[in-house]
């Protein structure tokens, strides 16, 4: 009974023996984990903010008839370009010229009156002088040449609205822009009470308006007035479908007055529009940027963890070893999270499989093909 005991005693042993064996050659063979690194770099990131803003078109009205008439002449697609002078509408004119050969007429019929009121006044006055006529005659001659200079001028007036009504049936483009839809068509009747017959817009170039909080705009001149960043800024779009707008704009309005229901500030980029991508009413995003180079130690912005303590990364160093890094992070831009503090140029951070890792073991680091920036 007592071997019985020994020998099982030693085959357990033995047992075990092989168990840790087995569990010791599978640790040793046990591949380190893959992680993805990249090099701390210094890139130019400069600060920039994302605004939502509205495109506005520089000029745009509604085309109203001033005078009342039958649409002769629609000269013009809806949607098409046109340009400055040309007639959108003619609208019949023949009454309009009938009334400026009336007043026409009656200006020649006026200065014969004055003519013959020249020759009356003259005429008294030689008789005057040798008193074959009384003062009354020529004081009457006067008047009535007084009377028909009035006349002439009262209907040159008159000849100039004429002209100007005569000019009015022909309704002119102010500008170069996109007409809209015509509210009209020829043979329709209208007055200068018809409302907007088509609306003109200008798109190049055009407009970009966006608030701006109260506190961010005070802190920009605060750092401006230190001398910490530049003054200029460098501003682009974002259209609503994600893509950027290919040409830059400059701030040309800062209002002067804060809005006092959002406690923002009014700010206008103009932008050159030629192809017309820009309409009048999209909403876009803005995006500021500092004019001037700001190079920066920065590393992917996935590669920072944080915890209660704050912010750290996970270091790689030259013998693959791992190293929990506390650091400073400044910002944030394109991806990248500037590092203040913590790190330098050149040191290997991870960026993926971070989660299979801890501080004092030993990883297979592949370095990512790019850092971004």
């Amino acid at each position: 009974m007592r071997v019985s005991r020994v020998l099982a005693a030693v085959l357990s042993c033995g047992l075990l023996a092989a168990a840790d064996f087995v569990v010791g050659t599978a640790d040793a063979q046990q591949p380190p984990p893959a992680v993805t690194v990249a090099p701390a770099a210094v890139m130019d990131l400069r600060e920039s903010v994302d605004l939502t803003g509205t495109v506005v078109a520089i000029q745009k009205v509604d085309m109203r008839a001033r005078v009342s008439g039958f649409i002769e002449k629609v000269n013009f697609e809806d949607g098409q370009k046109v340009s400055a002078g040309t007639a959108l509408y003619q609208v019949e004119d023949g009454a309009y010229r009938a009334a400026l050969q009336e007043i026409e007429g009656s200006i020649a019929a006026a200065e014969a009156q004055r003519d013959l009121a020249i020759l009356e006044r003259d005429r008294a006055q030689r008789l005057i002088a040798t008193n074959t006529v009384a003062q009354a005659t020529l004081d009457t001659a006067n008047a009535q040449l007084k009377k028909a200079e009035a006349d002439i001028l009262r209907l040159k007036g008159s000849k100039q609205t004429a002209e100007l009504n005569l000019s009015y049936t022909k309704i002119l483009a102010p500008f170069d822009g996109v007409v809209g839809l015509t509210a009209v068509d020829v043979g329709a009747l209208v007055t200068p009470e018809s409302g907007t017959l088509v609306t003109l817009t200008r798109l190049d170039p055009i407009h970009a308006e966006f608030p701006v909080a109260t506190s961010l705009y005070f802190s920009y001149r605060e750092r401006v007035e230190k001398g910490e960043i530049s003054g200029g800024a460098n501003v682009s779009i974002v259209l609503p479908n994600g893509t950027e707008y290919p040409q830059k704009g400059t701030i040309d309005f800062v209002a002067s007055t804060v809005s006092q229901g959002t406690d923002t500030v009014t700010v206008r980029a103009q932008f050159p529009n030629p192809g017309g991508v820009l309409l009048d009413g999209t909403l876009v995003r803005v995006v500021l940027e500092q004019s001037d180079r700001q190079d920066v130690l920065a590393v992917p912005q996935q590669a920072v963890q944080r915890d209660q303590q704050g912010a750290f990364v996970m270091v790689v160093d030259a013998n693959s070893k791992v190293e929990l890094r506390r650091v400073e992070v400044s910002r944030s831009s394109r991806g990248q999270a500037v590092v203040a503090k913590g790190l330098k140029e050149g040191e290997n951070v991870i960026t993926e499989g971070v989660g299979e890792v801890r501080p004092g073991i030993t990883v297979d680091a592949v370095t990512a093909t790019t850092t971004g920036g």
